[in-house]
């Protein structure tokens, strides 16, 4: 059975999706953006601020679903330019830098709302109960 997992610490999703999935064990979690949780608004901010945004809205929703950076399997970045990607993946570094789980690193010719960077994750999780 799989689980819908929402958190109010982390954005609200902008569309017909879930935050995270998560079905035997395995997280799923969709794309985050750089918005503030308690607005819903894209932060202002050059690669470096929305890639510590978008990395705490994940470590939210990882958390409601019982998980960690430290169990996260596979990432995927997707950035609007590449050449942004030595700053991003400073600051990657630095929440999975431990962890070292597998990445995709994708340029996308645009993201939601003009955004910099969107980051999804699969992750180990607990089992949840039914909402």
């Amino acid at each position: 059975m799989k689980h819908k997992v929402t958190t109010q610490h982390a954005p609200a999703a902008i569309g017909p999706y879930s935050q995270a999935i998560v079905h035997q064990g395995i997280a799923y979690l969709s794309g985050q953006i750089p918005l503030d949780p308690a607005t819903g608004t894209v932060i202002d901010g050059d690669i470096t601020v929305q890639t510590e945004r978008v990395l705490q809205n994940l470590q939210a929703v990882l958390i409601a679903c019982g998980s960690s950076f430290e169990r996260v399997l596979k990432t995927t970045v997707f950035l609007k330019d590449m050449a942004d990607f030595p700053k991003m993946n400073e600051v990657y570094g630095k929440y999975l830098g431990e962890s070292l789980p597998a990445r995709s690193t994708i340029q996308a010719a645009q993201l939601p709302r003009n955004v910099m960077v969107e980051i999804d994750c699969i992750a180990i999780a607990s089992e949840l109960t039914p909402e």
